[in-house]
């Protein structure tokens, strides 16, 4: 049997006639890395604060029952302390104490979780080693980079050696190295059994969790592993190399065959009607390049590319808002 360290149902949130949240339910195991990816304003932020019981569940109605989180099988509700005992949470903002030190926070934090002041000193040692803050004990934590600072915040994060890491959004604002370093971070945990939620607005960061939660309009839309929310759009990807990029954009959008246009850099990914990829037509490629030829646009490059987590994740949201799929209390979308 999986090793639950998360396991949440039914979680319901409003503020005021807002629906924050409506429905998400989850499971994470030991060592695997879930990954909650969505706009501003999905309920990300929330849905992880009922996880990590800063915000109390409503109380669901009809069928869906009293929703509940159970983090390593307690209860968060009934069994807060044990709970807690097992969880890290790292929140968007900068939670630390910008007067203390370094290694006052690590020893505020340890202090406040429980351990033992005497194994505080060790532990800070070992994970200012593992976040690369070594030598830097004594400096206040207002005077961080901001990258230092949420290396901080992950280190007094795991103080206790929790079992389930819950992050929002950890490397927002921070410079691509740092980000590159705090994934490799993560990744170690994972490695040593340590399951991790973390809400990212970075695809390619998405990329690299076991699991994706695309979120919208507080619901979860779909789930499943990154190659499985490309699977449906293998094959109806096509990547465009033209300039001008406007005009090239406008060819292509009334090309019969093109569902969506969206730019990448400089460059365009036309998305194919539902159906092309299977036919094994290769007349799209073929006649947009001659009708972005006739219309003036130099081409550089028309071709079938795979589908990235953005393609799959733009056209589940224009599914959504079409009508094309439906909310339900499930974690997987029902076609209509």
């Amino acid at each position: 049997m999986a090793d639950l360290v998360l396991e949440a149902e039914g979680l319901f949130k409003s503020f005021g006639q807002t629906k924050a949240v409506g429905g998400v339910s989850l499971r994470v195991e030991a060592g695997q890395a879930y990954g909650l990816v969505g706009p501003d304003g999905a309920g990300k932020t929330t849905t992880m604060r009922l996880l990590v019981g800063a915000l109390r569940n409503d109380r669901a109605t009809g069928a869906q029952g009293d929703g509940f989180v159970r983090i390593c099988g307690y209860d968060v509700r009934t069994q807060a302390t044990a709970a807690l005992t097992n969880v890290g949470y790292l929140a968007q903002r900068f939670a630390l104490y910008g007067e203390m030190t370094v290694r006052e926070n690590l020893r505020f934090f340890g202090t406040v979780r429980g351990m033992a002041r005497s194994a505080i000193p060790q532990r800070s040692a070992e994970l200012l080693g593992f976040v690369g803050l070594s030598g830097f004990e004594e400096r206040r934590a207002d005077r961080l980079s901001g990258g230092m600072k949420q290396k901080l915040g992950l280190a007094c994060a795991l103080i206790h050696r929790p079992r389930l890491l819950l992050l929002d959004e950890p490397t927002t604002g921070v410079d691509p190295v740092t980000r590159q370093d705090f994934w490799q971070l993560i990744i170690r945990l994972i490695g040593e059994g340590v399951g991790v939620v973390v809400s990212t607005p970075y695809m390619d960061e998405a990329e690299r969790c076991s699991r994706l939660g695309f979120m919208y309009s507080g619901r979860i839309l779909r789930e499943g592993a990154p190659h499985e929310l490309a699977a449906d759009l293998v094959g109806r990807v096509m990547e465009v190399v033209a300039q001008p990029m406007a005009e090239a954009e406008a060819v292509c959008l009334a090309d019969a065959d093109v569902e969506d246009v969206l730019a990448f850099g400089d460059r365009l990914h036309l998305r194919l009607h539902a159906g092309l990829a299977a036919s094994g037509d290769d007349g799209p490629a073929a006649r947009l390049t001659q009708a972005l030829t006739l219309a003036g646009v130099q081409v550089g490059e028309v071709r079938t590319i795979p589908p990235s987590l953005e393609d799959a994740f733009v056209a589940l949201l224009e599914d959504v808002k079409g009508g094309r799929v439906a909310f339900q209390g499930s974690l997987q979308p029902r076609s209509v």
